[in-house]
């Protein structure tokens, strides 16, 4: 089962490591992971994204809340979330029928197009996985694909709720 873990910690240097090591302590994949700073520069929020079961997934929720650096642990799979992923891909638009083609499925998919270089298009989307994923199952489709960068998963709680200190 696919899990979404988001864990308030304090911004310290071996924080991620620490809660990192946790995971590999137990063999445990992590799918995507992403860290970024909150609206207060001494905290960060990191979303880990993984597949397991509860009793895995809970055992290490309750480590994880033991670390010294960790204010909370919410897991977003319990609850009501949005959650949203960043693709930025380059693709080869090499003569108008594949510079149409690949604009086309960016306007389909509500992607953009933010670089264009004398044969390649840079595009982005923002989306779920699986929006994400058909929309690079198209551009497959209609061009060859030069590189592709995705963000993992982020996520946040529907409504007034909030992973706060």
């Amino acid at each position: 089962m696919k899990r979404i873990l988001a864990i308030l910690l304090e911004n310290e240097p071996g924080a991620l490591s620490r809660i990192v090591g946790l995971f590999s302590q137990r063999a445990y994949n992590i799918d995507s992971l992403t860290v970024g700073t909150t609206d207060d520069q001494t905290l960060s929020r990191i979303t880990i994204t993984t597949h397991g079961d509860d009793r895995v997934v809970e055992q290490i929720t309750k480590q994880v809340n033991k670390l010294v650096d960790v204010l909370k642990v919410l897991d977003l799979t319990e609850m009501q979330h949005i959650e949203r992923e960043l693709l930025l891909v380059k693709v080869y638009a090499r003569d108008e029928q594949s510079r149409a083609a690949v604009t086309r499925v960016c306007d389909v998919f509500q992607g953009s197009i933010i670089d264009m270089g004398k044969q390649s298009y840079t595009l982005q989307m923002v989306s779920g996985k699986d929006k994400i994923e058909s929309f690079l199952d198209m551009l497959r489709h209609e061009t060859d694909l030069i590189e592709v960068v995705r963000s993992g998963t982020v996520g946040i709680g529907r409504g007034d709720k909030a992973l706060r200190s």
